[in-house]
């Protein structure tokens, strides 16, 4: 029982502050037009540790090409993502690198989620927190505007989440497998419009 407990991912605890209507909640949104952002990246995954560079092709309002390329030129993989659709063919190690859908826009700042009858949201030292869906399917982090972070909540416990931090790191990690993505942005450029090639796999 203890081993089970010590693997089960966390409970999530309620929202404390003071409530706010729910049309506070900010959107999250791309910044408009087209941006190349250039990183770095590690994967955590049981024993297995990969690091290595990688870029992002952002045209807003809703479409991201995401390359990661291993470190030493062993391989990569890539993903695309317009709107609702998620595509990363290739091979196993591709997949650990891209959250799911919603996680992978909150990556970004973009809050992109499902439609949910309840929302409750309260505001704690400046920062706002949204619990979304009852049971409680997600719960959405924001300072001032900008989306910080985005936990997927299933049964009580945190399952996943995406945080941002103003220095560029953005983490992501699944808690019942202990597999954990870190990037480092090291530039984020306006570019001018991609070719439409880009967005196909």
């Amino acid at each position: 029982m203890l081993a089970l407990a010590a693997c089960a991912p966390p409970r999530v605890q309620p929202l404390q502050g003071v409530p706010v209507p729910s049309a506070r909640l900010p959107i999250g949104s791309l910044p408009l037009g087209h941006r190349k952002v250039v990183f770095q990246w590690e994967l955590h995954d049981g024993e297995l540790v990969a690091r290595g560079d990688g870029v992002a092709r952002i045209a807003s309002p809703d479409s991201v090409r995401m390359e990661f390329f291993l470190g030493g030129g062993f391989g990569g993989g890539a993903a695309v993502l317009i709107g609702d659709s998620l595509q990363v063919p290739g091979p196993d190690m591709a997949r650990k690198l891209v959250p799911p859908r919603a996680l992978l826009w909150a990556a970004l700042g973009r809050l992109d989620l499902p439609a949910a009858r309840d929302t409750a949201v309260r505001v704690e030292d400046g920062v706002l927190r949204a619990d979304i869906g009852q049971p409680v399917q997600w719960r959405a982090t924001f300072r001032g505007d900008t989306l910080s972070r985005l936990e997927r909540v299933e049964a009580g416990r945190l399952q996943e989440w995406v945080a941002r931090a103003a220095d560029g790191r953005v983490e992501y990690r699944h808690e019942s497998s202990r597999r954990s993505l870190v990037l480092v942005i090291q530039r984020s450029d306006a570019v001018d419009p991609f070719d439409p090639a880009i967005w196909r796999l």
